[in-house]
């Protein structure tokens, strides 16, 4: 309005104060005036409008402003957030899974030395089940007929195969891989969106729906097969028990195929370790844990090393079922060697490498919220007083679910865990496709 009045002043100049005085105005004059008035109402009709349009503006961009904070707010509460940083680089996971694969090999040629040709069938019918099962089932779930370049089917395919026996039965093998990838990965939306190990998975699935055929003696060992029982290098330079204590760490025949060769599988980390593909935190807190473990149990625990190593370097650093941050990972490690302690004290045996990544997969996104880096500016000691605080409610929680697991599994019950899995991802998979529908029709 001040505005208004000043341009008024600037408008009825001197020819309207004069007028105002009663100074007499000729004709002419008065027709000068006339204009100049309609003039000057026509710039201050303009300048009206412009000053309107300019509020006008201003107004539905606060509106609109308003509106985009609104919305996220209601997305963020109808979303889970995890604590995952999005960090751009320009390494794809093709690389990474290229590099997995790659650190893979030394175990596979260790299985093949040991088993030959079988061992290799093994490895070969569950990688090509698990590419051929992505392959057409992607379409189904995901829409999407390109998920097999990724190379993450055939990661799943190796990391199951090495967990399992080698005379296990290869159409039990194609079963185990084709479930990894449907129930293990698919089901949640596809790579990086599962909470269990898609290996895991698969394995526990060939336990429930062919009990016999994982539970025979006959599958973990054959002497007609064998083709390399030892590799006598060290024994060379000095005849001790510990000489040939490494020897069994080069090259033994007991446990899964991927467990043969502790220095395969070491040497497999290392090149991971270069690659930058993960951290030292994990595995190294897991050993360590497993190794203090064995020095206070009589019997040891219920897991060969190269079991422990195939967890610790391979399935347990797996990125989406693993945490991020420093802290969380040692910690993540440190729960997964009390964990298979918990479960040898119990007297699980063959099952506790599977169960221990089952216990601890779904603690990841909590471990991940607890452990978060400290903020510039926070108290540090407040900081991690309040992680330590529900650190040991999450241990509480990991211990329970443990235990649980165990009296589950001693009851028979752990088939009716998985049908129970099997339903709730179902149902769940249909009510997103209904609901995709319904916001295409909207």
């Amino acid at each position: 309005m001040a505005s208004e009045k000043t341009l008024m002043g600037e408008i009825l100049d001197v020819d309207e104060d004069r007028n105002f005085k009663g100074e007499l105005l000729d004709n002419n004059e008065i027709k000068i005036l006339k204009v100049k008035k309609s003039e000057n109402e026509k710039k201050l009709e303009e300048t009206k409008k412009t000053l309107n349009t300019k509020e006008s503006k201003k107004r539905s961009k606060i509106i609109k402003r308003r509106k985009i904070i609104k919305n996220f707010f209601r997305k963020r509460k109808s979303q889970k957030i995890s604590f995952t940083p999005y960090i751009r680089t320009e390494v794809d996971v093709r690389n990474i899974m290229k590099d997995v694969i790659i650190a893979l090999f030394p175990a596979i040629i260790a299985a093949w030395l040991v088993y030959g040709i079988r061992a290799l069938l093994v490895i070969v019918v569950s990688v090509l089940s698990a590419v051929w099962t992505e392959k057409i089932f992607s379409r189904v779930f995901l829409n999407d007929s390109e998920s097999t370049q990724n190379l993450s089917a055939i990661i799943t395919g190796i990391l199951l195969a090495l967990t399992l026996a080698p005379f296990t039965s290869l159409p039990v093998v194609a079963f185990g891989a084709s479930m990894a990838i449907i129930f293990g990965k698919l089901m949640y939306g596809g790579i990086g969106k599962n909470i269990f190990n898609p290996a895991v998975v698969g394995r526990e699935f060939m336990t429930v729906f062919f009990p016999v055929a994982m539970s025979s003696g006959a599958i973990w060992f054959n002497k007609e097969a064998l083709k390399m029982s030892n590799i006598r290098f060290f024994k060379n330079f000095s005849k001790t028990p510990f000489a040939n204590y490494l020897d069994s760490l080069l090259l033994s025949p007991s446990g899964s195929l991927g467990s043969y060769s502790a220095f395969a599988l070491i040497l497999g980390g290392l090149y991971l370790l270069l690659k930058n593909r993960i951290s030292w935190h994990i595995p190294v807190s897991l050993f360590a844990t497993a190794f203090l473990a064995t020095m206070f149990l009589k019997d040891g625990i219920s897991v060969t090393i190269g079991g422990i190593l195939l967890i610790g370097i391979f399935m347990a650093t797996d990125m989406p079922t693993s945490p991020m941050s420093p802290a969380g990972k040692v910690y993540y490690g440190v729960m997964l060697g009390a964990v298979i302690v918990l479960l040898t004290i119990l007297g699980i045996k063959n099952e506790t490498l599977s169960y221990v990544l089952l216990i601890l997969n779904p603690f990841a996104k909590i471990i991940n919220k607890v452990f978060r880096p400290v903020v510039f500016g926070y108290d540090l000691k407040e900081v991690i007083g309040e992680q330590l605080r529900k650190a040991a409610l999450v241990t509480l929680g990991i211990f329970s679910v443990a235990i649980s697991f165990v009296t589950l599994h001693k009851i028979g019950a752990v088939p009716y865990l998985v049908y129970l899995y099997i339903l709730v991802l179902t149902v769940n998979l249909t009510e997103n496709k209904k609901y995709r529908k319904l916001v295409k029709l909207l």
